[in-house]
């Protein structure tokens, strides 16, 4: 038996014993069968009629018994300044639809004509370079499958128990991501001795810059042009977005219009005023792009009420900036003890991993935590330890463990 195989069946197994065995499985489905009242077997009003024509709006709508949305992770503090996130605990699978990724805005959306809108590569250059998107779409393309998270995501400080998994981690999202590998158009430009960084700005009205390290630029940076397998949304940076894989989503300047090549870190206001640590000493780490391991609960999660005892499959997301991730670990008391859950293939590079684990719920009190592993061997840190080395005084980078309580009422809230 293939190895996948072998490990799809011992999850069958193991689902069988938790929900009580085969017969159990089955007694279940007998009293379901009763409480139904045969009410499964009467055709309903939907079978008796032809359904809605295609003739439908020209872009697809989910039903009309589907509600997800994106909720404001808080008030703006000047108009046109937005932050959105994205309601994970109600997706399914590693990709997340268009209509459903995290924003995070700073001026507003702006409204660019694609055939007007120009890419200007210039700096320490031997071919300086503008370039419309009809130039940018001919070039060789790729796609790859990353997720994009805020280094803003999961505050450090002010928690609160009603927090749903969208308040907690709902800065987070995964795309398949196709357009121009950034090191092609380098190549094409020749890059001049001594060259080091690259400004990246783009055309919104906050003109939003940040300085970003040669080689992080040639570790599979995209200029990417589309999203999901259409063209970027405007508040995904239309017509053209620098994505950068596995670091904080502010790099990934969407709207693009320049990139200038230089000798040194530029020092623009994003990576000065903020997106720095601030450490216990009162020094700042400055430039830490890199988003570390992480994972996090889908569910149960915030906001849940679990029904009755018995079986339910833990599920939940983990990921990192350093490549894949090879293991995720879930406790059910804290942190006590830990066990190893199933990861669902596929585990990419920089993506998003599902990992899910069989549980059976005895109706009293728990603690649900997960911590991730990667293929460098970094493990997830426990927010006590994280907090022993950064303090609480930075916004940015807090990847620590993160915790929900179920209640004896089945009730599901954040736990620290």
């Amino acid at each position: 038996m293939p190895p996948d195989a072998s490990r799809r069946s011992a999850h069958r197994r193991g689902f069988l014993r938790l929900a009580g065995g085969a017969a159990g499985a089955i007694g279940i489905a007998k009293a379901a069968w009763a409480a139904d009242g045969g009410e499964t077997l009467t055709v309903p009003e939907w079978s008796r009629a032809p359904g809605a024509p295609v003739a439908s709006p020209p872009y697809g709508q989910p039903s009309a018994f589907e509600r997800l949305g994106r909720r404001p992770r808080s008030v703006p503090a000047f108009p046109g300044a937005a932050s959105t996130g994205t309601p994970l605990q109600h997706l399914h699978g590693i990709i997340t639809p268009n209509g459903l990724h995290f924003e995070r805005h700073h001026a507003g959306v702006p409204a660019i004509d694609p055939d007007r809108h120009r890419l200007a590569i210039h700096g320490l250059v031997e071919r300086p370079l503008v370039l419309t998107m009809d130039d940018l779409v001919r070039m060789p393309a790729v796609s790859r499958i990353h997720f994009l998270e805020c280094s803003g995501n999961t505050p450090w400080l002010g928690a609160k128990p009603t927090w749903t998994l969208q308040e907690s981690h709902g800065l987070l999202s995964c795309a398949e991501w196709t357009g121009v590998e950034l090191a092609t158009l380098l190549d094409e430009v020749g890059v001049k001795p001594g060259a080091a960084w690259i400004l990246a700005e783009g055309a919104d009205a906050a003109g939003m810059t940040r300085s970003i390290p040669l080689d992080l630029a040639r570790d599979g940076a995209i200029l990417a042009y589309a999203q999901n397998g259409e063209r970027l949304r405007p508040e995904q940076g239309y017509p053209l977005r620098l994505f950068l894989p596995g670091v904080e989503g502010n790099l990934s300047i969407k709207w693009l219009r320049r990139l200038k090549v230089g000798d040194q870190p530029f020092q623009t206001r994003e990576e000065t005023a903020k997106y720095t640590d601030l450490m216990p000493d009162g020094s700042a780490r400055q430039f830490t792009f890199l988003m570390e391991a992480k994972s996090v609960i889908t569910t149960p999660s915030g906001g849940e009420r679990l029904g009755e005892p018995g079986f339910r499959e833990i599920r939940g997301l983990a990921w990192t900036g350093r490549g894949r991730i090879t293991g995720v670990e879930v406790s059910t008391d804290g942190g006590a003890r830990w066990k190893a859950a199933t990861l669902e293939g596929p585990v990419l590079p920089r993506c998003l991993t599902r990992f899910r684990l069989p549980w059976r719920w005895a109706g009293g009190p728990a603690q649900l935590l997960s911590r991730a592993t990667d293929e460098t061997g970094y493990v997830q840190p426990a927010r006590a330890t994280l907090v022993s080395l950064r303090g609480t005084q930075s916004f940015y980078h807090n990847n620590a463990t993160f915790g929900w309580a179920v209640a004896a009422n089945g009730g599901v809230s954040h736990a620290g």
